[in-house]
């Protein structure tokens, strides 16, 4: 049996086998202890100090990442091996020129990074070029044609920013009189403000689910194949994601179709790593909803389900390493947010938290907190879902988030 050979030199040395991560939150942390694992040397970028990620990285760098300038001149500096982008907000075109000149890997890819930062890029991509069920949408980039969109679609429908995440900007409009108000509050919550929106209908659909979907080289041939693991349902507030579970419960049919999708629209994006595939489903029926070429939020829950969570996964995968995504367990993860705009946080009543033995914490360190900023998760294990989303929500309000003066 011959294998392909993997080769990883040592942190800080000139053997080192680079890793320059683009983002440096609470997602990226827990990729960045992977790759450490494994013996690589990460460096962290981010638009503050102390990020997360920055917290367990060997380096870490402040600066505006949607700047090409200031991004070119740091992957000229580091030299990295893989590029590993954690966020929408990224000057995606130095990405591309870097891929093309084979200076550095971009993951998954340039092509993926660059439409999928974008709302418009991946919905046009999936539902007009690879024919893939959505729900019906329109553009806007004026009030005047947000006004029509609006009309066009029917209420209620949601928008967005085509650049955003975490649920910013997002709203659902149930009538023309709250067209004007949903325009201004989507101006605000794009990452990098381009005045463009999505606007979509409403689907009658019985859940959502994120099915992680992994592009990893089989081992032994270096073909580039694609598992997936089972599916994680999640309830969100505003966009947010606010609990999640695995696994969730749906018909072959539909599952066999939620793959179907996922492999048709990562197939399209290209590389290797985790993919997290948003998907409505009713019955049997799916449609798509977005894809992020990275660890998902609501994959948080695969650190107390599987072997190798989502960010195991992630860096094994990038590496060129065999990957696992069994689950050995049923559970579910919960949202704790700092609850106040303040920082210099403190937690308390942790011992409280972590009181049921099948439960755990991740407090991100992040240096600065806002009412609905998310500062850590708790994660259960139980023998159903109900179970594990309660005792999961349990440890989250045990912990108190305290300011400091």
């Amino acid at each position: 049996m011959i294998r392909m050979s993997v080769t990883i030199g040592t942190p800080l040395q000139s053997s080192a086998f680079k890793v320059l991560l683009l983002g440096s939150g609470e997602l990226g942390k827990e990729v960045v202890i992977s790759l450490q694992r494994l013996g690589v040397e990460v460096h962290a970028a981010d638009r503050y100090d102390h990020a997360p990620a920055m917290q367990v990285a060997h380096y870490s760098y402040t600066l505006n990442m949607a700047d090409a300038n200031e991004l070119h001149q740091l992957i000229e500096k580091i030299k990295p091996n893989l590029i590993v982008p954690e966020i929408e907000a990224i000057a995606t075109e130095v990405l591309v020129e870097i891929e093309n000149k084979s200076i550095a890997t971009v993951i998954p890819s340039a092509k993926a990074v660059n439409l999928t930062m974008n709302r418009e890029g991946i919905r046009r991509l999936a539902a007009e070029e690879l024919g893939l069920p959505t729900s019906a949408y329109r553009f806007a980039d004026s009030l005047e044609s947000f006004r029509a969109a609006c009309d066009d679609i029917g209420y209620p429908n949601f928008v967005k920013p085509v650049m955003s995440s975490s649920g910013k900007g997002q709203s659902r409009v149930k009538s023309f009189s709250e067209v004007d108000a949903a325009w201004e509050y989507a101006q605000t919550g794009g990452r990098v403000n381009q005045g463009k929106v999505i606007v979509e209908s409403q689907i009658d659909f019985d859940f959502e689910i994120t099915l992680l979907t992994v592009r990893a080289k089989n081992p032994e041939t270096g073909e580039i194949e694609t598992q997936y693991c089972d599916p994680i349902g999640h309830r969100q507030d505003s966009g947010d994601y606010v609990e999640s579970w695995q696994p969730q419960p749906m018909t072959e049919a539909a599952l066999i179709e939620s793959k179907r999708i996922a492999h048709k629209a990562t197939s399209a994006l290209g590389g290797c790593g985790i993919f997290g595939v948003e998907l409505f489903v009713k019955g049997d029926k799916v449609w798509f909803s977005e894809v992020s070429p990275r660890p998902h939020d609501t994959g948080l829950v695969t650190l107390a389900s599987q072997f190798q969570s989502e960010f195991e996964l992630h860096a094994r995968a990038i590496l060129g390493l065999p990957i696992n995504t069994t689950r050995h367990s049923v559970a579910a993860s919960a949202v704790i947010y700092a609850g106040v705009d303040a920082n210099n946080l403190s937690y308390h009543n942790l011992n409280n938290a972590l009181a049921h033995p099948d439960t755990d914490l991740r407090l991100f360190g992040k240096p600065e907190g806002f009412k609905r900023r998310r500062m850590g998760v708790a994660t259960a294990r139980a023998e159903d879902t109900e179970k594990a989303r309660e005792l999961a929500q349990q440890a989250a309000n045990h912990v108190q988030v305290q300011t400091n003066s």
